[in-house]
């Protein structure tokens, strides 16, 4: 068991690969924010990764307010809350026109382009991971705006890069069941890229992340994402993750800024709103089905995390007159 995977279980996710571009130097091209191709691309997905992954060549990207990063193959580089950027290779105030993919990626299809000078070719393949809002307290949390990992630095990595291109090269664009490979070959290499970066994570660095690498921390994210519902105690946690209350209490306060059954609670509640909105059950079952013993109990943390009571929660959303954006209140 382990807290990355069961983290990512309990978040809806779904990956894809839209773009595979040869570009000859020099040449420049810029990403919008997700705000702007998420709903053209994955209109169901509440927040999404953006992500470069540099098969043959060389590269430089860059988002407002950080330094640029140099890119080699092997390089993927990923843009965890989806801020607009731009890559380019050589100096060019040409910009490759990207209005020329909406079509298809209006459709999901895997756009295959050409474009630049006569220089140097770069080979790039991108796609983008789509998840739900509370995914930004998970694996998300604590991720900068921009890093960059090489994938063949393992053996997963490599794999799953060879299997990418392989798929991605294929002439014939409407093979049956091509685009949900790629799609699920996205998926694992965003999970791959994670866990490379999580490996190497200096000493030091806290965020949900560090307490997934921990191992008692880490122990404890996993039993806790995995059966929210039980009526956990600090000792019961502490016994289960090998470790003393104390030591637990104090780690995982340490890395994760709060108590374990605080974040237990927030985690709950963020089921709970997607029950609410998935789901037809009745408030009482949702509160069940989350950990709580009484509907009163649930609606009362609810209140207080959403600002308003389940039931309007749902019938709200719904309606669209309270934002997809509106998150749970720490505290």
């Amino acid at each position: 068991m382990d807290a990355l995977s069961e983290a990512m279980r309990a978040v809806r996710v779904s990956g894809a690969l839209f773009f595979n571009g040869e570009f000859a130097a020099p040449w420049r091209f810029a990403t919008p924010a997700q705000d702007r191709i998420g709903p053209m691309i994955s209109p169901d997905s509440e927040r999404l990764v953006l992500f470069h992954l540099v098969t043959e060549g060389r590269a430089t990207a860059r988002t407002a307010g950080h330094d640029e990063l140099v890119l080699a193959a092997g390089d993927m580089v990923v843009f965890p809350h989806g801020d607009a950027h731009e890559m380019w290779h050589g100096r060019t105030s040409r910009l490759f026109p990207g209005s020329r993919l909406l079509p298809k990626l209006a459709k999901g299809k895997l756009s295959a382009e050409k474009w630049g000078g006569d220089g140097p070719v770069t080979r790039i393949i991108c796609g983008y991971l789509g998840c739900e809002r509370h995914a930004e307290g998970l694996f998300l949390s604590g991720l900068p705006a921009i890093f960059k990992v090489n994938v063949r630095d393992s053996p997963a990595g490599a794999w799953v890069e060879s299997a990418i291109r392989h798929c991605a090269s294929e002439p014939e664009s409407q093979q049956a069941g091509r685009m949900a490979v790629l799609a699920k070959l996205a998926e694992a290499l965003f999970v791959e890229t994670l866990c490379r970066y999580m490996d190497e994570l200096p000493p030091g660095r806290t965020g949900w992340l560090a307490g997934a690498r921990d191992a008692k921390v880490g122990r404890a994210l996993a039993l806790l994402h995995r059966d929210p519902a039980h009526a956990w105690t600090l000792p019961d946690l502490a016994r289960a993750s090998g470790t003393s209350r104390t030591v637990l209490a104090d780690r995982f306060a340490q890395l994760m800024g709060e108590p374990p059954l605080a974040y237990l609670a927030r985690w709950r509640l963020q089921l709970g709103a997607r029950r609410l909105l998935t789901t037809n059950w009745k408030v009482l079952r949702v509160a069940c089905d989350v950990g709580y013993e009484s509907e009163a109990a649930f609606s009362r943390a609810f209140k207080r995390a959403f600002g308003v009571p389940p039931a309007r929660y749902r019938r709200e959303r719904k309606a669209g007159l309270l934002p997809a954006t509106a998150a749970v209140r720490s505290g």
